[in-house]
């Protein structure tokens, strides 16, 4: 998708104004989406504010690409759930392009023997689907739904602006009266909490895929990321969960879109070879054709590694601080597969006859909690997961504009694989492993091999090669206790400073984390006019 080009005059205009007013000039290394977000705040504040993007696309792991021919599927991100309201209002992205389908139910989670579950955004109702199975879970179920409810109308409050810091958190939550769920969510591993809450094999599965992201679900702790990360069947703003029309890409447009049209300059085919320095603080970039640009403040969207051991020099910073940034953890790597279909996968076994193709547009894979914990530990020791743990998304049931007439898109995102494999190389297992991931579908989906008209699949290296993520890891480091709040990415550096003044870090690898938020963007953005005093 090509930009909108920004009225000239009014360019023109906005830059005698910026001149007149001596407002800082910024660069903006990497136009993912939280680089673009925070362009749009600072432009928005009379900034001269410039993003440099290395592909010839803005998005980062937000895009929308024509893999096949007539076939455009989100190539990372895939799903809208927990992007902030008051960035899609602040920014007005609906003015600019943006439109969610809302999902409702907002997963589906089959079981080899025929018997599904959808999760709806009535607790109730899905208590009802539960009940099939499990009279005593259903109404577990309630209670599960009630303490993360609990747990996210507190911790939701501290998504736009640096974390607090444990004294401060311990003392809301006793402002709360929820010391206890606080507790809980700090030292009880999300395991325990799943077997002590559910008794059936497939509650608990559920339970268990709905913690994914934070990895080890017996690691004290694993609850409260869980709270931070896993909550969309738990927010109030339901109309903002859903499929994006167009495909993620669609977001990252309107992002653009909305930036430009407050000054913000965006090239693509731009990348940043290095962030320049001078006596302790950044003075600009010089990119990978030599050339360089001046600016009194620089905002990296790139990850904490591949900004402090790629883009600044050795001489820049001090060992100690290259040694801790080294140290961080990204070790939770992920795959994506990605296929054109001819048909849709049959599900008929599971939902009947005549099931509304609606419900198959997210679909969780994974029948046991062993089973999870199998695909996370096999992946920390470097091998391919003998049970890959999997969220398939066909788009094309709301938005068939992504697809030829009657045909569809599908993807495969596979949480848990090794960045870097102990024996063998991606290039050599990616074919094995993509057959493997058919094979597992068609245990759910028997048709599903013979509907496939292409596929293909990016390994971690793949992600890091193509989008320029360290070790292939979606949320720049893994999101995991140690890493989280006021540690994220590493004490002291929650704020979204560094040790460089004028230096800034605005992606993923900051607070809150991962997923396409808009906070982190957002919250660098307004740390950096509380310091300009605007």
């Amino acid at each position: 998708m090509e930009l909108r080009a920004y009225d000239g005059e009014l360019l023109r205009q906005r830059e005698k104004e910026q001149a007149m007013a001596g407002n800082k000039k910024v660069v903006i290394v990497g136009g993912g989406h939280n680089g673009l977000v925070a362009a749009g705040y600072l432009g928005r504040a009379g900034l001269d504010v410039q993003v440099l993007e290395r592909r010839d696309v803005v998005g980062g792991a937000a895009v929308t690409e024509e893999w096949f021919p007539g076939f455009h599927i989100s190539t990372c991100s895939y799903v809208c759930h927990i992007l902030q309201q008051k960035v899609i209002d602040e920014l007005e992205l609906r003015n600019h392009g943006f439109h969610v389908y809302p999902l409702d139910p907002g997963r589906l989670h089959p079981f080899p023997d025929g018997r599904a579950v959808r999760l709806w955004h009535d607790d109730e109702k899905t208590a009802e689907e539960i009940r099939q199975f499990s009279p005593e879970d259903a109404e577990a179920w309630l209670d599960w739904a009630n303490f993360w409810h609990r747990a996210v109308r507190i911790l939701s409050d501290y998504y736009l602006g640096p974390p607090p810091s444990l004294a401060e958190l311990t003392e809301r939550f006793r402002d709360e009266e929820e010391e206890e769920l606080l507790e809980t969510l700090l030292t009880v591993p999300v395991r325990d909490l799943i077997d002590r809450t559910f008794v059936s094999d497939e509650m608990r599965a559920m339970a268990s895929i709905g913690a994914i992201d934070m990895g080890n679900l017996s690691a004290p702790g694993s609850a409260y990321i869980m709270a931070l990360y896993r909550f969309s069947a738990y927010r109030e703003d339901t109309e903002n969960y859903g499929i994006v029309r167009g495909g993620m890409g669609s977001i990252t447009q309107s992002m653009a879109r909305s930036a430009e049209s407050v000054g913000v300059s965006i090239r693509t085919g731009a990348e940043v070879s290095r962030i320049l320095t001078e006596n302790g603080q950044a003075t600009g970039v010089e990119l990978a054709n030599g050339e360089v640009i001046e600016a009194d403040l620089v905002l990296s969207n790139a990850d904490p590694k591949r900004t402090f051991t790629k883009l600044l020099d050795g001489s820049d910073v001090d060992q100690d601080v290259v040694d801790e940034v080294e140290s961080l953890k990204t070790q939770s790597a992920s795959v994506k597969f990605l296929c054109s279909l001819r048909e849709l996968p049959d599900f008929s076994r599971h939902l009947g006859d005549d099931y509304d193709p609606k419900h198959l547009s997210m679909i969780n894979l994974a029948p046991s909690t062993d089973y999870c914990e199998s695909s996370w530990f096999d992946a920390t020791n470097g091998r391919l997961p003998e049970t890959p743990v999997i969220q398939v998304q066909i788009p094309t049931v709301y938005d068939p504009s992504v697809a030829p007439e009657g045909q569809h898109v599908l993807s495969m995102w596979v949480f848990f694989v090794p960045a870097h494999l102990k024996e063998g190389s991606w290039s050599e297992k990616r074919q094995e492993f993509g057959e493997q991931l058919i094979d597992e579908f068609c245990r759910y989906a028997p048709n599903f091999r013979d509907a496939i008209i292409d596929w293909t699949m990016l390994t971690p290296e793949d992600i890091e090669d193509r989008i320029g993520l360290t070790d292939g890891n979606i949320r720049h480091v893994d999101m995991i206790p140690q890493q989280m709040m006021s540690r994220r990415p590493l004490p002291g550096w929650s704020d979204y400073r560094t040790p460089i003044k004028n230096l800034y870090l605005c992606g993923a690898g900051t607070h809150p984390g991962g997923e396409v938020t808009g906070a982190p963007g957002h919250n660098a953005a307004h740390v950096v006019l509380d310091e300009l005093g605007k």
